[in-house]
């Protein structure tokens, strides 16, 4: 019987002519090793198949030029996508063309192509809750009907956790006399800790009591919102929380959002920075520099104390 993987080995190691357009590159090369290393390998096989395949896919390197790449995306911007999906695209595009380089993929006497610029995007939208709307929410997505929406919803805003690390967090993961979730892989593909604060741990014990009114399992290699009809983890929340959060009278309110008030009740409350860095799993402090702006009011305060030191020696 042939084995595929060891066929495509083989045509990855064939002369350079085969690997002489980006489609080539991309099939035989790029995504092979994309598909071992990446946690969502189909995701680029789909942006790429609509966006790259029949449009800059079939060009030789030497003709991928920055006019063709240009034209590229202009087509990108008359098909009407947001900025923001466009340069999800470029991004793709981009470490395409890096990892050619890095790669020596790009034939002798022929240009690398050259990266394209990010389209403006404007201000990053942050959406932060107020208390009274943390409560709106919460009782209507009590009112739903729905084992653990309300549950779930709990523990992402008292966690500061992305929706994929809650929604596939299993028993095992939660030490539960160290009060710390162990994340095993996040977004940045890395390990992470998330402290968990008692009102945490008291959700946890409340999704565990419903898991065993409902039956579900509950031993360490279980999830911790088990899906009552696959018996595995949910593959998303997103249509019983529009549901609450419509119902709520907060529309605008996506489940990322979540995230950002958890942060923003961290820094009016005190917490630096440097802390809220920690506490979110941002691998840069630049990624955490976005809440910055939720300073300004302590940071007054802040000047007083100077103001105090200098008045104290006028006599």
């Amino acid at each position: 019987m042939t084995d595929p993987f060891s066929e495509r080995f083989e045509q990855s190691l064939a002369p350079t002519e085969l690997t002489e357009t980006l489609n080539a590159f991309f099939d035989l090369h790029y995504y092979p090793h994309f598909e071992v290393v990446s946690r969502r390998p189909r995701h680029t096989l789909l942006t790429y198949e609509k966006h790259l395949r029949h449009t800059l896919g079939p060009l030789a390197w030497s003709q991928l030029t920055p006019v063709a790449l240009n034209a590229w995306l202009r087509r990108q911007m008359k098909l009407g996508l947001e900025n923001t999906t466009i340069n999800k695209h470029i991004d793709m595009l981009n470490r395409l063309l890096r990892t050619s380089r890095d790669w020596e993929v790009i034939p002798d006497g022929v240009r690398a192509p050259r990266y394209l610029r990010r389209l403006p995007t404007g201000d990053y939208r942050q959406r932060f809750m107020s208390s009274e709307e943390i409560q709106r929410l919460l009782v209507a997505c009590g009112e739903i009907n729905h084992p653990f929406l309300q549950l779930f919803i709990r523990f992402l805003l008292l966690t500061g956790a992305r929706k994929g690390e809650a929604r596939t967090a299993r028993w095992r993961d939660i030490d539960t006399g160290a009060a710390v979730w162990r994340v095993p892989r996040s977004k940045n593909d890395r390990s992470r800790r998330i402290m968990l604060s008692a009102a945490a741990m008291a959700v946890l014990e409340e999704t565990r009591d419903r898991a065993r009114s409902l039956e579900l399992p509950v031993d360490p290699p279980s999830f911790v919102f088990t899906n009552p009809r696959t018996m595995t983890c949910y593959g998303s929340f997103h249509i019983a929380y529009y549901k609450a959060r419509d119902m709520a009278g907060l529309a605008d309110v996506r489940i990322h959002d979540l995230r950002h008030t958890y942060a923003s009740l961290l820094i009016n409350n005190g917490v630096t920075l440097y802390e809220v860095q920690e506490l979110l799993g941002h691998c840069s402090p630049a990624m955490t520099q976005r809440y910055a702006h939720l300073l300004p009011n302590r940071l007054h305060q802040r000047t007083e104390i100077v103001g105090r030191i200098v008045d104290s020696k006028i006599t």
